[in-house]
């Protein structure tokens, strides 16, 4: 089986990545800085501590492992942060994927998966949202990724290169195995913040937004199993490798729920009470952001397994009350 170049593979979706190629039978390297994520996420061994734009790293890793694709995750991702950083995600997301990129063309590695965000879409025109919506991010880090995704189809008109962009709506959830979950320091995603005040770690969870034209009110999201997402990155690479058309993927299941539903059913998982404040909107967020997965269906066979709420909510309640020791 290929041997895989996992880059931000200590983090919550490149780990899970890592244990769907190990578990499919792939060799999984990984590449992470431990600038955002975890060495206790990523696997036990074929783990490198360096920087995506280290050419003399990368060259190494590539060379002496035989690597044949590259899943690439790592990134920025705060939006906040990038509104008040643009050149941050700039530096970090663009032009760092840029030199990873050269040096894996120059390696003669030219399969690339790379996790992008449905960010790229900005507030949509239409919901649920197609591949071929028009792309039109709102701040700068779906501006990273809209750039990251016209290189990628650049690098393949003029140099080869085969690739798939992933574009990930809301990756919820824990390893249906146990072990990893979300793990974020700061946290910003809904369910670990709802969670955390479900277990007393947290006050309240603020509700940003109570005046969006959705059903109550509050922003609707299309929630997608963190397992589900890392077997589409399994099933892109033996499409690449299979001579399959490059091009951008939504990874989602067509399903919305509103910050109010969320909050309803982590009650009933968790069995506590959740206490709710309400806040203003936040810059860059549109009413409700739901797919369609009709490409990722016909390109790859996939269609989200664990992704129903219960599920997603259970892992990710399991995985948030383990034991301080497993921390």
């Amino acid at each position: 089986m290929s041997t895989i170049l996992v880059t931000g593979g200590a983090g919550y979706v490149g780990s899970h990545i890592c244990r769907e190629l190990l578990r499919s039978g792939h060799q999984a390297i990984v590449l992470d800085d431990l600038s955002t994520g975890r060495r206790e996420l990523a696997p036990s061994t074929g783990f490198i501590r360096g920087d995506i734009a280290d050419e003399k790293v990368l060259s190494e890793v590539l060379t002496e492992n035989g690597v044949e694709a590259i899943v690439h995750c790592a990134a920025r991702s705060l939006v906040e942060e990038s509104v008040r950083n643009p050149e941050l995600y700039r530096k970090v997301n663009v032009d760092k994927t840029e030199i990873l990129l050269n040096c894996a063309l120059q390696h003669g590695v030219r399969k690339v998966i790379f996790s992008s965000s449905c960010a790229v879409f900005g507030e949509p025109n239409q919901v649920p949202i197609p591949e071929d919506h028009p792309i039109q991010p709102s701040h700068p880090y779906g501006d990273s990724k809209a750039r990251v995704e016209s290189l990628l189809t650049a690098l393949h008109h003029e140099k080869g290169l085969q690739y798939l962009a992933l574009r990930y709506f809301n990756a919820a959830g824990a390893d249906l195995e146990g072990g990893i979950g979300e793990w974020h320091d700061p946290e910003t995603h809904l369910i670990p913040i709802v969670l955390d005040v479900a277990c007393g770690q947290r006050p309240s969870v603020t509700v940003f937004g109570i005046d969006y034209a959705t059903p109550d009110g509050s922003c609707v999201r299309d929630y997608v199993h963190v397992n589900d997402l890392a077997r589409a990155h399994v099933l892109g690479i033996h499409h690449l490798e299979n001579g399959g058309e490059s091009g951008a993927l939504n990874l989602g299941t067509g399903q919305g729920y509103s910050v109010r539903e969320i909050v309803a059913h982590a009650e009933r998982i968790s069995g506590n009470k959740i206490r709710v404040e309400e806040g203003p909107r936040r810059q860059g967020d549109p009413p409700a952001l739901v797919c369609e997965i009709g490409r990722a269906k016909s390109w790859l066979n996939w269609e989200p397994q664990y992704s129903d709420l219960e599920t997603i909510l259970k892992t990710a309640w399991k995985w948030h009350i383990r034991d301080d020791d497993d921390a």
